[in-house]
C-alpha cells in the first residue's frame, strides 16, 4: 500500500481587518490559502461600521471615466484596480450575502438596510465558513527577517503577506498610522499622512456661528477660488494634479461642485467640501488661506437672477426680499451677510454677490476628525500587484496606498478592489514560488 501525503495549503498573513483586508482573505481563502487575520482592536471593522451610520454607501453607479475620474492624479494607479473589481461586482457581492441593495436618485448604491452591521455579520459568518482565522488585540510591530512581529504575541513566518492597516484617520477606530516608521526602515517609501474629506475653518462672526451652526445649505455650487500665489479664474483648479472635482450630484461648471454644506462652529463640512478638499487642502498649505467661492442659486444664470431682484421691493425688508426675489434660504442670507461691507442694492451687483459669495478658509480639520487621509504607501514602492518592490511577498491594500477620493461610495470601491488586487496578486507570487494551493 502506498502512502501518500497532502501538501499543507500555503498560509497568508492579513494584518488589518477593515474592507480591503477582509476582502483579500475571503478571495485568499476560497482559492484554498490559509488565512489568519491579525487586527488591534478588539473587532474588526470598525471603521466600516462607523461609515454605515451614513447609510453605507458601498459605491457609485456612474460611467467608468468619471468614476475613474475621482481619483485625481492616482487615478491612471486605481483604475485598473476598479475594472477588475467594478461598481457591478460590489452589488453582486453585497447581494450574494443576503444584503438586497438600490441605487438613490444621486447615483449612490446602498444596502437597503442602510445599515454596515447586518452586512458585516454576514461576511464574518462567510469568512469562518471559509476556514479564516481572526486574531483581535493583535498589533503588528514589524519585521525580524523572513518573520512578522507582534506586540504581544509571537513572530509568524507566512509564505505571504497583506497589509491592510488603514490610513491615519479617526485613529480611534484603529487605523493610526502608527505601522509608517517600520515600513519605512524596510525601505518602502511613505508619504506623510494629511486630511481627506474634512472640514474647513472659517473664522465666523458671533452671530452666524450661534444661529446657524448646524443648519444644512443645501443645493449650491461650490468652487476653488483664485490662489493669492498666482492668477486664477474664480473657477479655477491648483493645476493638473487636481483635475475637475464633481460630486455626485452632478457638476454645475467646469471646477464647480453642486451639493451640500453644512456650517459648523468651526468652519464647513459636506459631501460637497468634501469633494474640493485636496485642491483646498493644497491652497492652504501653499498660501495659509484658501478661497471657497459658493453659488447660492447655481440652477439661475446671473442675467435671469438680476432681472428677478431689479421687480420692485415694496415693503419688504432686505431680507424677506432676498427670501422672495432671491429665492434664497435663511442660511444663504446670513452668508451674504458674512462678507465685509453691506449688501449691495443694485440688482446686478447683488446678483453677482449671491453667485459667488467668497469664503476665506484658514485651515483644515485634522486626522483626528477627518473621514480618510491622503499619503501613505507610494505607488513608486510597489509594483503592479501591489507587492512592496523592497519586501517580496508583502503586499498593501486600502489606505495605506497614497491615494484619495472624495465621499459618494468612492472610498469604499477603491478600498474593497484594492483588497482583491493584492489578493490576486499574492496568489500569483504564491504560484511563481511553488506555494499555490492545491
Amino acid at each position: 500500500m502506498t502512502e501518500t501525503t497532502s501538501t499543507p495549503a500555503p498560509f497568508v498573513a492579513i494584518i488589518g481587518g477593515g474592507p480591503a483586508g477582509l476582502m483579500a482573505a475571503e478571495v485568499l481563502a476560497t482559492a484554498g490559502v490559509r488565512v489568519v487575520v491579525h487586527d488591534r482592536m478588539a473587532s474588526v471593522g470598525r471603521k466600516f461600521l462607523l461609515a454605515g451610520r451614513g447609510g453605507l454607501n458601498l459605491t457609485h453607479s456612474e460611467d467608468r471615466e468619471p468614476f475613474a475620474g475621482r481619483y485625481g492624479d492616482r487615478a491612471a494607479n486605481v483604475t485598473p484596480w476598479l475594472d477588475d473589481y467594478p461598481p457591478a461586482a460590489v452589488v453582486e457581492w453585497v447581494e450574494g450575502l443576503g444584503q438586497p441593495t438600490f441605487t438613490g436618485s444621486s447615483g449612490r448604491i446602498f444596502p437597503r438596510s442602510l445599515k454596515a452591521s447586518p452586512l458585516l455579520r454576514a461576511w464574518l459568518r462567510r469568512l469562518d465558513d471559509l476556514g479564516v482565522t481572526v486574531v483581535t488585540r493583535s498589533r503588528w510591530t514589524g519585521f525580524d527577517g523572513p518573520a512578522l512581529t507582534f506586540e504581544d504575541a509571537a513572530p509568524v513566518v507566512p509564505d505571504a503577506t497583506i497589509l491592510a492597516m488603514g490610513g491615519a484617520s479617526w485613529p480611534r477606530l484603529g487605523s493610526d498610522g502608527a505601522w509608517a516608521p517600520a515600513l519605512e526602515a524596510a525601505g518602502t517609501p511613505v508619504a506623510p499622512f494629511q486630511p481627506s474629506n474634512a472640514g474647513f475653518n472659517v473664522e465666523w462672526s458671533d452671530i452666524l456661528r450661534d444661529r446657524f451652526a448646524g443648519e444644512p445649505l443645501k443645493a449650491a455650487g461650490f468652487a476653488v477660488g483664485p490662489s493669492s500665489s498666482g492668477p486664477q479664474a474664480a473657477q479655477g483648479a491648483l493645476g493638473p494634479k487636481h483635475p475637475a472635482p464633481q460630486a455626485a450630484q452632478g457638476a454645475v461648471g467646469p471646477q464647480t461642485v453642486r451639493g451640500e454644506a453644512m456650517l459648523t462652529r468651526y468652519g464647513i463640512e459636506g459631501g460637497a467640501i468634501y469633494a474640493l478638499s485636496p485642491a483646498l487642502r493644497e491652497a492652504i498649505t501653499r498660501d495659509g488661506t484658501a478661497t471657497l467661492v459658493i453659488d447660492l442659486r447655481p440652477d439661475l444664470s446671473e442675467a435671469v437672477l438680476a432681472e428677478r431682484l431689479s421687480r420692485p421691493r415694496g415693503k419688504d425688508s432686505l431680507t424677506n426680499w432676498l427670501r422672495k426675489a432671491g429665492g434664497l434660504s435663511p442660511v444663504a442670507i446670513a452668508l451674504m451677510r458674512e462678507i465685509p461691507g453691506e449688501i449691495p442694492t443694485g440688482p446686478e451687483k447683488l446678483a453677482k454677490r449671491i453667485k459667488a459669495v467668497r469664503l476665506t478658509l484658514t485651515g483644515m480639520q485634522g486626522l483626528e476628525r477627518a473621514i480618510s487621509s491622503a499619503g501613505g504607501v507610494t505607488f513608486e514602492g510597489l509594483d503592479d500587484r501591489l507587492m512592496l518592490t523592497a519586501r517580496p511577498g508583502v503586499f498593501v491594500a486600502g489606505e495605506m496606498i497614497d491615494w484619495e477620493a472624495p465621499t459618494g461610495g468612492y472610498l469604499l470601491q477603491a478600498s474593497f478592489a484594492s483588497g482583491v488586487a493584492a489578493a490576486r496578486g499574492a496568489l500569483e507570487w504564491l504560484a511563481q514560488n511553488d506555494k499555490a494551493p492545491a
